[in-house]
């Protein structure tokens, strides 16, 4: 069985004119184990086969405390109904998750469709290199939402899950018959989680999101999707750490929640598809 790190070369061996540097914005090649452009900029491949393309390390609040039981969830077939949507909306052809985090997305939807390349970026190392674990064909890279280290017009598919979006930057990246499936959560989103977390809060929207979707792309498909998901057992208390919300949560809410952890949570999530 190949290394991670072979598995990585392998994949740029063949793919490496989907990428482009991100200093110049030159094409790429491989050389031993690392891809470099005519200016000289390398980037090395790590010892888990996957790339980091930032110039500087950065820190950010997602971390594997949260990517683990995150993907713990994913897994469990909370975004069963979800993801058999995305794989039916999705293109054939080359695939990118932007914001992969531990890559759990990506996984369950390459499951249901298959697709020739694909590819899973996030500005968190930590879940990238969670992400370089699961079980499917993909490349995983660190990388700048706002300064893709991709080649104009590589991809015919683009995720976009929970997480910010760059039109400029999908725009270029996508092929001229590409589309982009965005994954935005909606007021009915893990209501009851936030009930306990923020019961002060007021609702929140999300259509301002949806909206600049609109002005940048042409709408092809709006769905909005709205279940209740019964979670196994095993599973409650990782709905306790797998987002944001618990960030700013007393200890004392979080040990009463989780002695007593949710049942059912709501998935109410809106998507759309544009080009």
């Amino acid at each position: 069985m190949l290394k991670k790190i072979d598995r990585g070369a392998l994949f740029l061996a063949e793919q490496h004119k989907l990428f482009r540097c991100p200093k110049c914005h030159r094409e790429m090649t491989l050389q031993d184990k690392s891809l470099t452009c005519v200016n000289g900029h390398r980037f090395d491949l790590a010892k888990k086969g996957t790339l980091y393309f930032l110039d500087h390390q950065i820190k950010t609040e997602y971390d594997n405390e949260m990517f683990e039981p995150r993907g713990r969830m994913i897994r469990s077939g909370m975004y069963q109904p979800v993801i058999g949507k995305i794989s039916q909306l999705m293109q054939t052809g080359n695939l990118l998750d932007v914001g992969c985090g531990e890559g759990s997305f990506l996984q369950q939807v390459t499951q249901l469709k298959e697709n020739p390349v694909s590819i899973g970026f996030d500005i968190a190392k930590e879940g990238i290199y969670l992400a370089s674990n699961q079980p499917i064909e993909a490349f995983w890279c660190v990388a700048d939402l706002t300064n893709l280290p991709f080649a104009d017009a590589s991809f015919d598919t683009i995720l976009n899950i929970f997480s910010p979006s760059q039109y400029r930057e999908f725009k270029r990246v996508l092929k001229p018959d590409g589309c982009v499936i965005k994954i935005v959560p909606q007021s009915g989103y893990l209501k009851e989680l936030r009930a306990v977390y923020h019961p002060d809060g007021e609702s929140y929207s999300n259509e301002a999101v949806i909206q600049r979707f609109t002005e940048e792309l042409t709408l092809d498909h709006r769905e909005r999707v709205t279940y209740e998901f019964e979670i196994p057992a095993e599973n409650r208390l990782d709905l306790l750490e797998m987002s944001p919300l618990e960030w700013k949560v007393s200890a004392d809410i979080k040990k009463k929640l989780a002695e007593n952890p949710l049942r059912k949570i709501t998935i109410d999530i809106e998507i759309l598809k544009g080009h």
